[in-house]
């Protein structure tokens, strides 16, 4: 907005007006202050934001003359452009007449952006502003309603409802529900958080006593309602039952339950006893992934995110870090790490893409050398994973094969000394020779874009599937597997395989 609000500057003359904003309420005549009245009628040029709002008609009544800027709104192409527009020219035309009354709906400070602009402007010296008061939408809402906000109240721009987070555990004002195309996109925004069948209320023309309309309804029937226009307004009632929680009721689980009435077990747990439970969380997430099951993995996610806020909590306690810090450090990362996404930075494919991320990880933890780059890879990640991001990186300073040829050729040399070291009986260098040898199958992985973890874990799978095959039909047959001789078992590891193409075959 400040880089708009320059452009405005720029185009300003020398000579500074002044604009005085009167809120015209929000509908209902009687809802007019003294002020507003006196203000409109002091003779001075008399500008709306739009016609179409209730107390123009006792503008007219009394004769005065105005100007509205609703026609910005079919010559702009977006909501923004809008605003520009109408701020510029309220510039423009406060320094031709010297004082001029701007007046918007509700009160000026009220989901008016116009305003906001025109805040700003007044604090870099560009304009002198005056602002008289008016009721706004939210005290007839309350009233039509009956809630009283004492709990909390949040009021949301239905212009841009997907940019905004709702709480579900305070009362919601959507605003700017003119149409029945914006209360699908409000109603579809809302029922991923909700549910369809969240009862809100949808009022039309709150304080305007002969054309108020409220009505309750399910969620899913907000873009049926008929009488939608520009003085509707959504109140979305916060969530009492606790059918659905958020990531605020997940910390204060999380404060009680480590609290002085809390649980025993999640009180003594430090940082250091909660590790196992990190990689065992991340270990299910996976295994959820991998055998394609939705909502084990909704379910495994939570278990994960209860990690990070319980280590969180701790942290707090300790006074290192609270979980505002987590997401804060996080979010900037992201930011930063895509100057391709939030800056002038290109990237035009994963590559590039990947390529900036690296470069930016790596000025942003200091990282001067390719070796440290090497050395920034966790310790603690699993030997395949971890062989794999190394080499990846030595790869990306250009030390690497040229063609797979090559990574085969090293498999087979590798190969070649773990058996030599076999034949010699060496067993002080044959853990190193098995080691460059997994290194090297990692590194033909690596250059056939196949993760070494995710292959490895398919084949402990195969493996474990053909044993239960071979102990299945043996008991079929009446013997026991350590009864059985190597031969036997072989010809039913070979009738595994054949039992399970037929499966994928009838798949």
């Amino acid at each position: 907005m400040k880089e708009k609000l320059s452009k405005l500057i720029v185009n300003m003359e020398v000579n500074m007006g002044k604009i005085t904003v009167v809120g015209l309420g929000p509908g209902d005549v009687s809802s007019l202050t003294l002020g507003a009245i006196e203000i409109i009628g002091n003779g001075n040029k008399v500008f709306l934001r739009t016609e179409k709002h209730p107390t123009v008609e006792y503008l007219d009544q009394k004769g005065i003359e105005y100007n509205s800027y609703d026609y910005a709104y079919e010559i702009e192409a977006s909501f923004e452009k809008v605003y520009e527009h109408i701020t510029q020219d309220l510039v423009t035309k406060s320094q031709k007449h010297g004082h001029i009354t701007y007046c918007v709906p509700g009160h000026p400070l009220v989901a008016e952006k116009t305003v906001a602009m025109l805040i700003s402007l007044e604090k870099q010296g560009k304009i002198e502003l005056e602002i008289v008061p008016g009721l706004s939408f939210i005290e007839p809402i309350i009233l039509a309603v009956g809630h009283d906000p004492i709990n909390g109240l949040k009021v949301i721009d239905g212009l841009n409802i997907k940019e905004i987070s709702v709480d579900i555990n305070i009362d919601c004002i959507i605003t700017q529900v003119y149409d029945k195309m914006r209360a699908s996109e409000v109603k579809l925004a809302l029922a991923e958080i909700y549910g369809d069948e969240h009862e809100i209320y949808v009022i039309s023309s709150a304080g305007i006593k002969k054309d108020e309309e409220i009505v309750k309804i399910p969620l899913y029937e907000l873009d049926r309602v008929d009488n939608i226009g520009y003085l509707t307004s959504i109140y979305v009632p916060r969530v009492k039952d606790k059918s659905i929680y958020d990531i605020y009721d997940l910390i204060r689980i999380m404060e009680k339950l480590r609290g002085e009435e809390g649980c025993p077990w999640d009180a003594e747990q430090t940082h250091v006893s909660l590790r196992e439970y990190i990689i065992e969380e991340a270990y299910e997430v996976v295994d959820a992934i991998n055998n394609e099951d939705m909502d084990a993995l909704a379910d495994e996610l939570g278990d994960l995110l209860l990690q990070v806020v319980f280590q969180s909590q701790i942290g707090k306690e300790e006074g290192y870090f609270n979980f505002w810090d987590v997401t804060t450090n996080i979010c900037k990362k992201l930011i930063y790490r895509h100057p391709h996404v939030f800056l002038d930075k290109t990237a035009d494919n994963v590559y590039e893409a990947l390529k900036n991320w690296n470069d930016m990880k790596a000025e942003e933890k200091n990282i001067k050398t390719y070796t440290e780059r090497l050395k920034d890879i966790p310790k603690s990640l699993p030997s395949l994973m971890r062989s794999y991001k190394v080499q990846q990186r030595a790869a990306d300073v250009g030390f690497d094969w040229e063609h797979v040829n090559g990574a085969i050729e090293k498999l087979h040399e590798e190969l070649n000394e773990v058996i030599q070291e076999i034949e010699n009986n060496n067993k002080e260098n044959l853990e190193l020779e098995i080691g460059d040898l997994i290194f090297a199958i990692v590194n033909v992985s690596r250059f056939l874009n196949i993760n070494p973890e995710n292959a490895i874990n398919k084949t402990i799978e195969k493996f474990v599937e053909r044993f239960e095959f071979i102990e299945t039909e043996s008991k079929k047959m009446g013997k026991n597997l350590k009864e059985m001789s190597l031969e036997d078992m072989d010809f039913m590891w070979e009738k595994a395989k054949i039992h399970k193409n037929k499966k994928n075959d009838k798949k």
